[in-house]
């Protein structure tokens, strides 16, 4: 993890809750176990817009939100598959454009599936969307709950720096030879061997 220049130990995390119609955003300063409220917000695609403007659209929002902010990582949440195939795939495409605009920012991208996210930052994996909110508002200590959409890319934001420490730590564990035969995996929102 790098940290935020100029910002010893500081490090800058971008959330990314994607959708066709509203992808939300999160940004977090992460120093030592704080975790610090920067910015948040949504990427309104107008549903009128034929697919390929809606997907512009993403992509540049997210282009201007990293040059603006300048995070040094990305988090986004895994797509799932759903009951209606062409949701799905309609709602991949808004993924791909979510990580075209933040591969064109330079970031590395981490991702994580719902259930994953709602266990860190709620502590069990069939959080509600509300729940979510009012721990995303507990964690940063915001005077409001966020937007449904930014509150998702907030939590996101915070898996990660949750996350990522103790990744980071087990695969030194796996480079030094102590223990591991592979790097450690995430398995139903569990680290395992």
């Amino acid at each position: 993890m790098n940290a935020i220049p100029g910002t010893p130990g500081r490090l800058r995390i971008l959330g990314i809750d994607p959708g066709l119609r509203r992808t939300g955003f999160g940004l977090i300063d992460v120093q030592g176990a704080q975790l610090h409220y920067v910015a948040s917000g949504t990427i309104v695609a107008p549903a009128e817009q034929p697919l390929h403007r809606r997907l512009k659209i993403i992509l540049d929002g997210l282009r201007q939100i990293v040059a603006q902010t300048q995070p040094q990582v990305a988090a986004l949440e895994k797509v799932f598959v759903n009951v209606n195939p062409q949701s799905t795939l309609l709602l991949g495409q808004a993924r791909g454009a979510a990580l075209c605009g933040l591969a064109d920012g330079g970031l590395e991208v981490h991702e994580y599936t719902a259930l994953q996210i709602k266990k860190a930052v709620a502590g069990t994996g069939r959080a509600l969307k509300t729940q979510v909110q009012e721990m995303v508002q507990h964690l940063l200590t915001l005077s409001g709950a966020p937007a449904a959409d930014a509150a998702d890319a907030l939590a996101c934001a915070i898996c990660h720096a949750h996350t990522a420490p103790l990744a980071h730590r087990l695969g030194h564990l796996h480079d030094a030879g102590q223990g591991w035969s592979a790097p450690p995996r995430m398995r139903r929102g569990r680290l395992s061997p």
